[in-house]
Parts: C-alpha cells; sequence; structure tokens
C-alpha cells in the first residue's frame, strides 16, 4: 500500500480529524489520527495490517517469534500482526508509570522480538516498549507501525518499518503557529501528558 492509500483509509473511516490536539507526546498538532476508528472495523485493520505484515516480511531479514506492543494503542495492531504472521502477540502496560509485560506474558531469554505500534509521532513510546521487551529477557529485532507521523525522523535504535511515513506538522506548547494559539488543545491520544 502507498502511503496515500493508507491514508485514504484513514479517511473513509473518519479518523484523519483536523483541529487543536495535543498528542501523546505532548506536542500539539492541528492533524489527529483516531485509530480507534480505524480499528473498529476488523476487516479494514486487517487489510492494513496484512499490508505491514507483507511489508515486514520483505524488509526484516532477522528472524523474529513473538510480537510485543504498547498498549493500550498497539494492542490491535499487535494482535492482527501476530495472526497475519502466525506467531503470539502480547502487550506491555505501564506499572508505575513504567512498561512491563503483566498478565501471564513472559518472553525467553534473547527471544527475536518484532515491536508493533500503531503511529509513530516522537517514538518515546516504542522505544520504552524496546526497553521493556529487553527488561523482560527478550531481544528487539525490529519495529513496524501502521504510520510514522514523523516523516522518517524517529529513531527507534532497532530496524523501523513503517507501512506509511507522512510528516504531519507538530508544535511544542510555546512555539504554536498562529492558527492555534488561543484554541484550547484536546487530548484524544491514551497517555496523560500535560
Amino acid at each position: 500500500m502507498t502511503p496515500d492509500q493508507v491514508l485514504n483509509e484513514f479517511k473513509k473511516a473518519g479518523a484523519l480529524l483536523e483541529g487543536h490536539f495535543i498528542l501523546s507526546s505532548g506536542l500539539h498538532s492541528d492533524v489527529f489520527l483516531q485509530k480507534a476508528l480505524v480499528f473498529q472495523d476488523a476487516r479494514r485493520t486487517a487489510k492494513l495490517c496484512k499490508a505491514l505484515a507483507e511489508k515486514v516480511r520483505e524488509e526484516v531479514k532477522q528472524e523474529f517469534t513473538a510480537i510485543v506492543s504498547p498498549a493500550v494503542g498497539g494492542i490491535v495492531p499487535g494482535y492482527e500482526m501476530g495472526r497475519q504472521l502466525g506467531l503470539p502477540a502480547m502487550y506491555v502496560e505501564r506499572v508505575e508509570g513504567k512498561f512491563q509485560l503483566r498478565r501471564g506474558f513472559e518472553l525467553t531469554k534473547n527471544q527475536p522480538v518484532l515491536m508493533v505500534e500503531d503511529i509513530v509521532t516522537t517514538g518515546l513510546s516504542s522505544r520504552e516498549c524496546l526497553d521493556a521487551i529487553r527488561e523482560a529477557g527478550g531481544k528487539p529485532v525490529a519495529a513496524a507501525c501502521l504510520i510514522d507521523r514523523s516523516g522518517g525522523k524517529a529513531k527507534l535504535g532497532v530496524k523501523f518499518v513503517p507501512l506509511a511515513s507522512v510528516k504531519f506538522p507538530a508544535w511544542e506548547a510555546g512555539k504554536l503557529p498562529e492558527h492555534l494559539k488561543g484554541t484550547k488543545g484536546v487530548k484524544p491520544g491514551s497517555r496523560g501528558l500535560a
């Protein structure tokens, strides 16, 4: 799938929103991708994840035997990637602010893992998830996501395979453009940052 085709799936789901948003990263943007509206449609999610699984198979040369995703946003695409690739899918959750495997999920020592995200902006949650995989004994070999909204600027420290890479502008709170100054930002994401 091309980036335009991926974004079109978000548009068809009503998930490409415009306004003033505070992203999970803490940055402000006039575009928000409400992936929950995409993920409510199992066929659309399967279509996107099938394309991502094919891209991962082409680009990741190392073997991996499990999928691990960060909660909450990565759970659905992580599960679907596990289904597409025939692998177990687990997720990490925040405990006292730090990601860790829970609910009986375990990795064996040096188990090769593909980390799967929904959308990457700065890469912070992805890097935290990769750290949690290492702390659980696993070995992250690559990361994948549906949309990299950093336009390739996010650095994760492992091979990174986005289905689509786009550059939506995002600004720090003190550096808002004129069209966002004086408007109230909303936080539709899952992480509560100020």
